[in-house]
């Protein structure tokens, strides 16, 4: 985990989850990068720790540029997307009468939206959750993850741009498991190419 103390403040933050979604590039690259952790609890916690410290150290927040693999049921693996909604595919409390993806008793909407950084990508819908996803989920989205929700929502809160760039690596089915792993790499050097080709060399 990159400190704080070692962070150019004019970068982005990239956040990803672990550092098998980098595969070292980002390393190699000279590229700092905020590990969270998988699942919302990890990623909420993670970050809203790196931005306190942004904040007393008196600089402006990053703009947080998310990278992470996905699941998906609608794009073929190996596509890449600009997820800039993003929902809580597994806050279910319907036995209240309440919508599935909506927290009750709060006024953040269930929808959280951000706008576009790369408009080159195809833009999408990405549904968070607690489960790493192999069969029909109840709540449509366009890819399906762990930590993206989280991170927008601790982002929203703290009024701190976001983005997330999600690539495709598994169809949300009884293979994901091993094809996320085959997929790992392929991911991790899309994700350096597009920083380079936004943000020029570290």
């Amino acid at each position: 985990m990159a400190s704080v103390h070692n962070q150019d403040y004019s970068d982005p933050l990239v956040v990803m989850a672990l550092p098998l979604e980098s595969q070292g590039v980002f390393e190699r690259a000279g590229i700092p990068v905020l590990y969270t952790g998988i699942g919302k609890v990890n990623a909420t916690y993670s970050l809203t720790r790196r931005l306190g410290e942004y904040a007393r150290a008196g600089v402006p927040m990053p703009n947080v540029i998310n990278f992470g693999t996905a699941g998906s049921r609608r794009h073929r693996t190996g596509s890449v997307l600009e997820c800039h909604t993003f929902v809580q595919r597994d806050m279910d409390v319907t036995g209240l009468g309440v919508p599935l993806g909506v927290t009750p008793f709060e006024e953040i909407p269930a929808r959280l939206e951000f706008p576009r950084l790369f408009p080159q990508l195809p833009g999408g819908e990405c549904g968070s959750g607690d489960s790493f996803v192999m069969s029909e989920i109840a709540m449509e989205c366009d890819v399906m993850d762990m930590e993206a929700y989280a991170l927008a929502k601790v982002c929203l809160l703290e009024r701190v741009a976001f983005t997330s760039v999600k690539y495709v690596t598994d169809g949300a089915d009884h293979a994901s498991g091993q094809d996320w792993k085959t997929n790992l790499k392929l991911a991790a050097d899309q994700f350096l190419v597009l920083y380079r080709r936004f943000f020029g060399e570290p």
